[in-house]
């Protein structure tokens, strides 16, 4: 029996790290179709237009005994998940990287546990009591994820490994970074607030799908009318921008893989996971495993794309994965102690109710003997 609630427990950290290795591979898959040519809107409504079509048949057959009545609230609530989760996010944190640069995107999504624990706390979602060590946990291990967030994405350090033939592919790389930071220099204002809207939006999507989630609880539904929803949404920003009907069509296998793959694993499996997760362990506890994203992609690319591991990338690594197992800890005490504290209520209603039942006896024994007499 403990074994089994044990492994219970267990589920949603082994579910968020499966979620975020299939990011991983998404984010590379997707950097060498971008690379090249690739229309970052058209991939978004392709990839969100696969997962409805993939999840639509599995909701609609899995839980037609057991899905509420879709009313317009409900509704209402899936179509702001879809710009807060999927296409308007999605198109802010390309804005921002496009007029910014990758790495200082980086830091913005590793605010995203950070900035989701801070929006959850007036909203009721999560508690804070400094006086209790889950409180302080999950303050410090907040503190940590910044500090290692921070050092991840601002220092280099020296490379550890030394990758000779493609020294020169990264000499030229970086030096056409350089001619591109200074053409957009003017522009890194707005690539600024895009990247502060799109972190904002995605710490949101976790906090509304919490409540999503207690109304409509089937998630390949809500996924699939979600990815509906966002399809449209992106379309829409597609063809008010790039209105050249070519950019939509798909080249060569790798294209085609990439968006199969995005589609159904990567907006469709993962955020009916990610969705369960938040269901169980509320919207911070999937949200600090963002970071996690970065770390594994970093693993991918230095033997298959031979990108160069840097110390500050290890270093910044560690802090950040030691803040979210401090958070995560705290978060799990806490847990534990709302646990006890209902065991012990119920235990005391339990004690109570002999009592009760004595009492309503003894009254009952009075009422009949005064009837008697």
């Amino acid at each position: 029996m403990a074994d089994m609630k044990s492994c219970e427990e267990w589920k949603p950290f082994i579910a968020m790290i499966a979620v975020d290795f299939a990011f991983a591979i998404v984010n590379i898959l997707l950097k060498k179709i971008l690379d090249e040519g690739m229309d970052h809107l058209v991939f978004v409504t392709y990839r969100l237009t696969i997962s409805t079509i993939f999840l639509a048949p599995i909701g609609y057959f899995l839980e037609r005994n057991s899905r509420p009545k879709l009313t317009l609230r409900i509704l209402c609530y899936l179509f702001f998940s879809a710009i807060v989760g999927a296409s308007l996010t999605q198109y802010f944190f390309l804005l921002g990287i496009q007029y910014t640069s990758a790495y200082f995107s980086c830091a913005f999504v590793n605010m995203v546990p950070v900035i989701t624990f801070l929006m959850a706390l007036p909203f009721g979602l999560e508690t804070l009591d400094i006086k209790c060590n889950s409180g302080r946990a999950k303050v410090l291990g907040t503190v940590v994820c910044i500090g290692g967030a921070i050092l991840l994405t601002l220092y280099r350090g020296v490379p550890l490994f030394d990758h000779s033939h493609s020294q020169a592919v990264t000499q030229m790389m970086d030096h056409t970074i350089k001619l591109n930071s200074t053409k957009k220099t003017e522009r890194w204002t707005l690539g600024s607030i895009a990247l502060v809207v799109g972190t904002f939006f995605w710490s949101s999507w976790f906090l509304l799908q919490s409540t999503i989630g207690k109304r409509y609880p089937c998630q390949y539904s809500s996924t699939a009318i979600m990815s509906f929803f966002g399809a449209i949404q992106s379309a829409i920003l597609s063809f008010s921008t790039n209105r050249n009907l070519s950019a939509w069509s798909l080249n060569g296998k790798i294209e085609i893989m990439t968006v199969l793959y995005a589609g159904i694993i990567g907006s469709g499996m993962c955020y009916v996971v990610m969705s369960w997760c938040v269901k169980k362990r509320g919207p911070v506890f999937t949200a600090a495993f963002s970071p996690l994203v970065q770390i594994m992609a970093a693993m991918f690319d230095i033997p298959i794309l031979h990108e160069k591991l840097y110390l500050g990338s290890i270093l910044g690594s560690i802090v950040v994965i030691i803040g979210m197992y401090i958070l995560l800890w705290g978060k799990n005490m806490e847990m534990k102690l709302c646990l006890t504290k209902l065991a012990q209520e119920a235990e005391r209603i339990k004690e109570q109710e002999p009592q009760l039942q004595v009492v309503e006896i003894s009254c009952d024994s009075r009422h009949h003997s005064g009837q008697d007499a």
